[in-house]
């Protein structure tokens, strides 16, 4: 059997060198698990999202493999998808998509301007949680940051919507800049907690914006330059420990630190999903 097409988008950017790039295949109905897994390790990107047929009421039914496993959901894929579906010719503008996720229905609009393509997706109703004092600990001894350059207003929490992240806010900007990590032992610690997707270690810019790097090792990744799915989850850990209005609009600053600058963008309303957008553009 041929191998289907696989279209490599950058989302979270209006540029193809900016963004964290994703493969997509729009047509993935004959692959079992193993090619899709081969596919995504052969891609080299964070995710590669697989559009592997349609439910009974009509939703695309997506998967995510990384280049290691498959992941439950995927934020900058699942937008990378959207786009590439308009640019396809099988969405239109202003059309509301429907994915049917392991995680969930998520559903997500696709919209053009005068910077180019871009989509919004909302996350299935997250969960936020104690993040416990020993995972706590284990992150900063990963990161070499002490427990007192937390910032006390913003305290640690796990926050899911669609996947578990773990979430520490640095207070000072030049220790955010700095900290450096073992990409192999954050992997161990990550499997052995059971995260299948980012650490999220932010800094607060100002009450609206925050600049985030998210630790993920797989393959030749080690910090992911834009996450959806974890600026779903900060969304959530905002409105859940009251520290923005509500409903709010708050912008994340991701992958400068590993050269691919990204914008996403998070509206969080009074209940229910968070609303994450982004830019995205093919990769040629």
């Amino acid at each position: 059997m041929a191998s289907p097409d696989v279209l490599r988008y950058s989302a979270f950017s209006a540029r193809p060198d900016g963004g964290n790039p994703a493969g997509v295949v729009l047509d993935a109905s004959r692959l079992e698990d193993i090619g899709m897994q081969r596919i995504a390790a052969e891609v080299d990107y964070a995710e590669t999202a697989f559009i592997t047929g349609t439910t009974d009421d009509g939703a695309r039914t997506v998967r995510y493999f990384s280049p290691i496993a498959e992941v439950p959901f995927c934020g900058h894929a699942t937008v990378a998808t959207a786009v590439a579906l308009a640019d396809g010719g099988f969405a239109q503008p202003g059309e509301v998509l429907r994915f049917a996720t392991p995680v969930g229905p998520v559903a997500i609009t696709v919209s053009s301007d005068a910077t180019g393509m871009r989509a919004s997706f909302t996350s299935v109703p997250p969960v936020v949680t104690e993040l416990p004092a020993d995972d706590l600990d284990a992150i900063l001894r990963e990161i070499g940051v002490d427990a007192g350059a937390v910032d006390a207003d913003l305290p640690p929490r796990i926050s899911n919507a669609g996947n578990p992240h773990p979430i520490i806010v640095i207070r000072d900007r030049a220790g955010f800049d700095a900290f450096t990590f073992d990409p192999d032992r954050v992997r161990v610690l990550m499997n052995e907690r059971g995260w299948p997707a980012t650490i999220t270690v932010l800094h607060r810019l100002a009450p609206d914006r925050f600049v985030a790097r998210n630790l993920f090792p797989v393959g030749r990744i080690t910090e992911d330059p834009a996450t959806g799915s974890a600026a779903a989850a900060v969304g959530a850990y905002l409105r859940e420990l009251g520290v923005v209005p509500e409903p709010s609009r708050v912008i994340i600053e991701q992958g400068a630190h590993v050269g691919r600058p990204s914008e996403l963008i998070v509206d969080v309303p009074p209940e229910g999903g968070i609303v994450v957008s982004g830019y995205a553009v093919p990769i040629v």
